[in-house]
């Protein structure tokens, strides 16, 4: 799988995602990431990205050409569209169902903002979707970018040393991950749970399952409405929940 990002700081792309899983799986030739400065496609002598918008307002924007002339350096000559993706506070919102969608593509352009934005001109032009990490304003589109470089390329065979186990993860299945743990058993008084140590892989699949609704009903209760659940999971929240309001 290709990305291509287009900005005005791409060695802060380098620095972060250089490292760990993704940068091993792009050694291994699994992923292809590529950086390219928006500003190597100004006109100007000053590389001059940005003006000040029509009918006023704080701030600068980025200004249509240069922006365009990036895209295309990577798009002229294809067979296909990119699929092109504008990081931007207004777009859809990013979580796992939009990490599995775009881990579909086998090429993706992603497309960095800055200052107040971008010329929406060259954005109906070229931008096939915008992605928003949550309901609030960053200094960029750089973080963000790196966030779903991050999360769509360990969706990709191969990546993850172990292919299936971002199904069991948080998010992956609608439900938060049940709570794990490690050596010592002992640490502080505090002990593994004994049904882990138990070897029963029934009993085991029941209580990971049982604490990955509890904690989603703790910690992320509208994940529920959207959750797949069984007639018995419904009970067992209703129980839980009726536990809970009488612990006071």
């Amino acid at each position: 799988m290709r990305f291509d990002v287009l900005t005005l700081f791409p060695d802060m792309f380098k620095s972060v995602l250089g490292n760990s899983i993704i940068g091993r799986a792009e050694k291994a030739g699994l992923i292809e990431l590529n950086y390219i400065d928006i500003r190597d496609f100004t006109l100007d002598k000053h590389r001059k990205v940005d003006d000040t918008p029509y009918s006023g307002g704080g701030g600068m924007l980025m200004s249509a050409e240069p922006v365009y002339r990036a895209y295309m350096s990577i798009a002229d000559g294809l067979d296909y569209k990119p699929y092109t993706v504008f990081m931007s506070p207004a777009g859809r919102v990013f979580d796992q169902d939009v990490a599995i969608e775009l881990s579909k593509h086998k090429h993706i352009i992603l497309l960095c903002g800055h200052y107040e934005g971008i010329d929406q001109r060259v954005l109906d032009e070229i931008a096939d979707a915008e992605i928003s990490l949550g309901d609030f304003v960053m200094t960029g589109g750089e973080i963000p970018a790196m966030a779903i470089i991050d999360t769509v390329a360990r969706l990709i065979p191969g990546v993850l040393s172990n292919d299936g186990s971002f199904q069991n993860e948080s998010h992956f299945q609608g439900l938060l991950e049940h709570p794990q743990y490690t050596k010592p058993r002992v640490w502080r008084d505090m002990a593994v749970p004994d049904v882990l140590l138990s070897g029963d892989h029934k009993l085991i699949y029941k209580w990971k399952h049982e604490q990955s609704l509890l904690r989603t009903l703790k910690n992320r209760p509208d994940m529920l409405e959207k959750a797949w659940l069984t007639d018995e999971d419904t009970a067992f929240l209703k129980q839980a929940g009726k536990d809970t309001s009488n612990e006071d």
